[in-house]
């Protein structure tokens, strides 16, 4: 069977100037599931901070063309080889030179039963579909189906999906952008649960460490799920040498651990991807600075993973 690409879509979305960096979402609407993409105007150095238990990626190439985000666990890693070929023809496939693309999946199979994927086709529409200064919030993209907080349980998880932030300092361009699919639960700069081990019946959110103080005393059991995963990508203009890009990567993705309790878990396959275009130069902010003000921004990133969360507890 066939299934086509959606590609336009509506709702809450993330508006920002970043001319160098282009986004694009494809969706199977009977998984549901999709992708989200990364297209850089010419290659970009990455590096790549790989977490928890159960990560799934392919490449992770040190220069890319494109980073990719997908549901449908491993079988979402097809969605790089659309996108490959989609900048290949694009460019003209000329002689020698071929799209390095890197990207990570996230498992939204345990919501819903079938086993339709992010595949080849997928990745092919959302290069297509591809524009700058727009990236849509929500459960849109990669975080189509994606859920978070199912500590105790899936009944107890939440819908979460895809977040981003942006912030220019000076010549520097700023922007964080995350699938948050999460054994964890959100919260927010005062320490409350927004999403995820929320009771179904009371639709009381409680915070994991409370729980499971009370399950401890009461000799209960904590059976806790697997298949989760945050995807997050770090990227930037400012010119930054391989090892400070890589110690960028390290401060944000230990920062998310503020926003997602508990992170980077057995149970977890996080992924954080940091990027920089190397565009510009800014004597202002070193490279610590830089990771403080990208670690706010992915905390903002998190938050607005769930545009329509509410603080009640």
């Amino acid at each position: 069977m066939q299934f086509i690409p959606q590609t336009l879509f509506q709702g809450p979305a993330l508006e920002f100037d970043f001319p160098a960096l282009q986004i694009g979402l494809a969706e199977y609407a009977e998984g549901p599931t999709g992708c989200t993409i990364f297209l850089f105007a010419e290659r970009a150095t990455t590096s790549v901070d790989i977490r928890g238990g159960g990560a799934g990626t392919i490449n992770d190439h040190e220069r890319n063309h494109a980073i990719c985000f997908a549901g449908g666990s491993l079988a979402g890693l097809e969605v790089v080889s659309g996108v490959t070929a989609a900048l290949w023809e694009q460019w003209g496939r000329p002689i020698g030179q071929y799209a390095l693309v890197s990207g990570a999946i996230i498992n939204d199979f345990r919501r819903r039963a079938n086993s339709i994927y992010p595949d080849y086709t997928l990745g092919q529409a959302a290069v297509k579909a591809a524009r700058t200064g727009y990236f849509p919030l929500g459960t849109r993209g990669a975080g189509r189906l994606a859920h978070c907080g199912g500590i105790f349980g899936t009944e107890k998880d939440e819908p979460s999906g895809q977040g981003g932030a942006f912030r220019q300092i000076g010549p520097t361009k700023l922007a964080v952008f995350t699938v948050v699919n999460a054994f964890g639960v959100i919260l927010d700069r005062q320490g409350q649960v927004v999403r995820g081990n929320r009771d179904p019946q009371t639709g009381k959110r409680r915070h994991p460490l409370e729980e499971m103080e009370e399950r401890l005393e009461q000799d209960r059991p904590i059976a806790s799920p697997s298949g989760n995963t945050t995807l997050t990508l770090v990227v930037t203009n400012q010119q930054l040498s391989p090892v400070a890009l890589r110690h960028l990567g390290r401060q944000v993705h230990t920062a998310l651990g503020r926003a997602i309790y508990p992170f980077h878990t057995v149970q977890d396959g996080d992924v954080l991807y940091s990027v920089t275009t190397n565009a510009v130069e800014n004597s202002t902010l070193n490279g610590v600075t830089l990771g403080m003000l990208a670690s706010e921004l992915a905390w903002d990133a998190v938050l607005a993973s769930a545009p329509a969360h509410s603080s009640e507890t």
